[in-house]
């Protein structure tokens, strides 16, 4: 996430996790301003889809910062990836996207939280059908849980809804039009300030045409979709009013949120 995370219901009881020293082993750039940051932590414990972490950064005077970023995959052996969008006016970020370079170390914390995350349930019958609403940065852990399916090999109904404000902010775009292609997986744009050319949808927020289930989406009646909604904190408000109008509740709606933090 571009910003610190302010969590809905994402703190767990227990002592924060220790801090691990952390060395950055590889780097994709996903758009002008944000790219995929991948960390050697040799004592990480693992995490699972739609958790998060804390970056402390020293400099050489002693001073310290200190921000949180989601999860960007799932669990592979001793590494953590991270996506960055790059905040203008940010302490953090601009180092993170611009300057920081394979080999360099920081400390890292997590993961963090346990209410916003998926898992899949192979052991039951029918998997839970869900609706992943992202609002720009808000995609990242998001796009954990759609690269968990793919991993595990889970039969969970997905569509992804994701909300940019032009097509040159769309994170992951290769990788999300291969995923459109898997079996249970549906990948809505929506575009609230520019389109492409051609494109059917007018620029716009999202609305409830948008988040409602489309009837040839093959999605069971039981068990009922569980959403997952993450970005700004406007945008989240949004979002769940209109799930609600919908017909979820406010038991089937897991969100994350973030807001203004130096960046």
């Amino acid at each position: 996430m571009t910003e610190t995370p302010l969590r809905d219901r994402g703190k767990v009881g227990g002592p924060r996790p220790r801090w691990l020293p952390a060395r950055l082993a590889g780097l994709r750039s996903e758009t002008g301003t944000a790219r995929t940051m991948t960390f050697d932590v040799p004592e990480w414990p693992g995490h699972q889809a739609g958790q998060h972490v804390d970056l402390r950064l020293t400099a050489a005077d002693g001073y310290s910062t200190e921000r949180s970023y989601s999860i960007a995959a799932p669990a592979e052996d001793a590494r953590v990836s991270i996506t960055v969008q790059e905040v203008g006016t940010g302490e953090v970020s601009p180092y993170l996207v611009e300057n920081m370079e394979l080999g360099d170390a920081l400390e890292m914390r997590g993961p963090i939280g346990g209410w916003f995350v998926w898992s899949p349930s192979p052991e039951a019958p029918v998997e839970q059908p869900i609706l992943l609403v992202a609002g720009g940065s808000g995609v990242v852990p998001l796009m954990a849980m759609v690269r968990e399916r793919a991993r595990s090999g889970s039969r969970a109904p997905f569509r992804l809804v994701y909300s940019v404000r032009d097509p040159g902010q769309v994170l992951f775009a290769p990788e999300l039009a291969q995923h459109a292609q898997d079996e249970g997986v549906q990948v809505d744009l929506v575009y609230s300030r520019e389109t492409p050319k051609d494109f059917a949808r007018p620029a716009g927020r999202i609305t409830a045409r948008d988040l409602a289930t489309p009837p040839d989406a093959g999605w069971p009646d039981d068990p009922p979709p569980r959403a997952y909604v993450c970005g700004p904190t406007a945008f989240v408000e949004h979002a769940i009013r209109t799930l609600l109008d919908l017909g979820y509740t406010n038991h089937n709606i897991r969100a994350e949120r973030f807001g203004p933090s130096g960046g």
